[in-house]
Formats: C-alpha cells, structure tokens, sequence
C-alpha cells in the first residue's frame, strides 16, 4: 500500500547548505531537523535567540552529528534582514559546525562538505547557498506594525522574505541547483492583495489581512521563477503545507480542524468573528444551502464558517 511521501523520501544532502527561516518550531524545526539528518548543513533563522538556540540544541540530541547553527533573524525589522544578509556574505567563521566538530571554526564549507574557509562553494568566489525555506510567519494577529511601519502580517509574512530572498540572490544564482521556498497557504483565497491599502488602514480584519501576504508571496514566487526560466537553474517554488497544529496558532483565533470525505480540513473562525455552530444537513453539492455543515460524501462538502469569497474586483466578502 503506498502511504505517499515521507521525510525518509529527502535525498541524501550532503555537502549542501539551508537557511530555514522560523526553524525554531513547528514546519520549520522539523524542515531543518530533517534536512540536516540528511547532511545538510543548516541554519536557524530565528528572531528569539533563546528559543533558536533551544532548537539548535535539540536537533543536536535528535540528529547526533547535525550541523546546525542559530542566527538571529527578525523579519518584522529590515535592519535585522539586511545585518542577516551581508553577515551571510562576510561571516569565514562560526558556519553550521556540528556536534563532532568537524567543521571546526572552518564554518559552513562547499560542495564536498569538507572544512572550508567560510560558507564556501558558490561560484566566483560568492558564499554558496542551496536552499532557502521562507517558512517563519504570523497568523491572524491584532492589528500591528512592523519596526519599518508595514502592518505586521504583510511586513512579517511577505515583505521580510521578499527582502531576504533578493538580498540572498546572488549566493543562490552562485549555486548550481538551488533552489528557494515559500511557504504560502491556501488561505491565500480568502483574500487579494490591495495595492492601495497594503497596510489596511482603511478596515483591518485579521484573516484577509493573512490572506493578502500569503497572496503577494505565490505571486512573488511566480515571477522570480518567469525572470529565471532560460536564465538559471535556480528553482523557485512555493507550497501549501495544509493543516498543522503548531504555534503559529497560538495568537490567532481558534481554528478548528474537522474530518471531511476527502481527508483536508476546515476553518472556523476564517474571520475575526466566530461564526456559530451550523446544523447538520445531508450531502450537498455547490452552492450549499444555508447552515450546511460537510458532511461525510462523495460530493464536495461544505466549508462552514468560512469567509465568502472575493466579491468581483477583489474585495473579500465580510
């Protein structure tokens, strides 16, 4: 019986470098744990130093020999992405050194994995990077803004990466083969990016106002990757990693994850209002009839709670 992909399906990674933003819990500790269990070296983007050493720690314990570090990375705050960025670019010691000391105070070394002088590898002498995972985020927050001014979710989710991703481009263009990641989400539905209104001063409403970030990075991700067709090897991706119960949970309202006919999940809460408990109904087809709660079926289920979708010209429905 196949049981579909796995992380014992990551092939061997030796020799290669990450950087995996938010690698101090959920998605992104177990994207860099698994990474680094099949030798890549990796390193923690993360804006809690205690935490991001935490995590540092417990890949070690987890994944004997893992070369990990911890770097101080705070998306909300452009000064803090720049200073992660050229560090990245200048740093010749420290690198992703593990628990056996094999890299000594070499750092991060090249393609064969050996000790280096630095984060060695890329071509024309440029600090070699494989892969980079936009992964850290916020999720349905109370209305904020970042160190720079930008509503925090559009600053935090997409504003920071995309300045981290450019600043990073030449490290990445320098590696054959590399590639960078987005984390998007399918709630990017919920909501289109309104060019004139990026910091919802106008009406902010905490899940559109995750929507549009989510929006802005799959087309950001989408037009890096038309600029490098025919151009470079370089692949740029973006992916939906579905439902998980981690803490970027823990600041927004409550979700709840219900057993629908094709496996995936619903949200409850898809606004800052909690919308009340439906009445059960028998399997519907579109358009659902109203209070329809999903249902075990062939037919498409409902999604109750959830937010209307865009009305025509972008605006997300109340």
């Amino acid at each position: 019986m196949t049981t579909g992909w796995n992380a014992t399906d990551i092939p061997d990674q030796s020799g290669r470098i990450a950087i995996v933003t938010g690698a101090n819990s959920g998605i992104g500790l177990v994207t860099a744990r698994e990474l680094a269990r099949r030798g890549a070296q990796v390193i923690l983007a993360c804006r809690d130093e205690r935490r991001g050493r935490g995590a540092e720690e417990r890949i070690r314990a987890e994944v004997p020999g893992a070369r990990v570090e911890f770097r101080p990375l705070d998306l909300a705050d452009l000064s803090s992405v720049r200073e992660f960025s050229a560090s990245y670019g200048k740093e010749s010691g420290g690198g992703a050194s593990g628990g056996s000391g094999e890299a000594g105070s070499s750092g991060a070394s090249g393609g064969s994995g050996e000790a280096g002088s630095g984060e060695a590898g890329g071509s024309g002498g440029s600090p070699r990077l494989d892969l980079l995972i936009n992964n850290a985020g916020v999720m349905a927050l109370p209305q904020g803004r970042t160190a720079d001014g930008f509503e925090t979710q559009f600053g935090v989710n997409h504003l920071g990466h995309f300045a981290l991703t450019g600043l990073l481009l030449p490290h990445l263009l320098a590696t054959p083969g590399a590639r960078v990641v987005s984390v998007s989400s399918g709630a990017h539905a919920l909501a289109n990016v309104e060019i004139g209104d990026l910091n919802s001063e106008r009406r902010y409403r905490r899940w559109p106002a995750y929507a549009r970030p989510k929006t802005a990075n799959l087309l950001f991700i989408h037009e890096l990757a038309r600029r490098l067709a025919g151009e470079s090897d370089l692949v740029a991706a973006a992916a939906h990693p579905g439902y998980a119960r981690t803490n970027l949970m823990a600041a927004g309202p409550a979700w709840r994850a219900e057993s629908r006919w094709n496996g995936s999940s619903s949200w409850a809460g898809a606004s800052s209002r909690r919308a009340p408990s439906p009445a059960p109904c028998p399997p519907c087809t579109p358009p659902p009839p109203p209070g329809c709660a999903p249902t075990p079926s062939p037919a498409p289920a409902c999604r109750a709670g959830a937010v209307p979708p865009p009305r025509p010209g972008g605006r997300p429905g109340p």
